[in-house]
């Protein structure tokens, strides 16, 4: 009896923790995403953005989404890499207004995805 109990208690403890460290994990890649998307868009605001900018912001999430795909839907990850993407293309053919249209997306994107994995009462129900 004891052993089912303590048993019961270290399982729960477990998903627990790893909740925790999800949501703490998702937040940090996100905010990071976030930063660098309002460094670009005030550099493409300024004109003052090149191509390579965007493309670091790319190589980013490319870095951030490796570990993403543990928690996240591929096909909201594939929505982001899309985005980006036509954000590199915009740039590159000094498309300004298009690019930074693009970012507020993704910045959109990236506020909205940890919210739906949140340990909040509507996710859980």
């Amino acid at each position: 009896m004891v052993k089912s109990i303590v048993s019961i208690v270290i399982a729960t403890s477990l998903i627990i923790l790893g909740a925790v460290y999800e949501n703490l994990s998702l937040k940090k890649n996100f905010n990071d995403m976030i930063d660098c998307v309002d460094q670009i868009t005030l550099k493409l605001e300024e004109n003052q953005a090149t191509r390579d900018d965007v493309l670091a912001l790319q190589t980013l999430w490319i870095k951030i989404k490796e570990s993403l795909h543990v928690y996240v839907p591929h096909s909201e990850i594939k929505e982001i890499d899309l985005w980006i993407a036509e954000c590199v293309t915009y740039v590159r053919f000094e498309k300004v207004d298009e690019a930074i249209a693009k970012l507020q997306v993704v910045k959109e994107l990236c506020e909205q995805i940890p919210k739906t994995f949140s340990i909040r009462f509507e996710n859980l129900f």
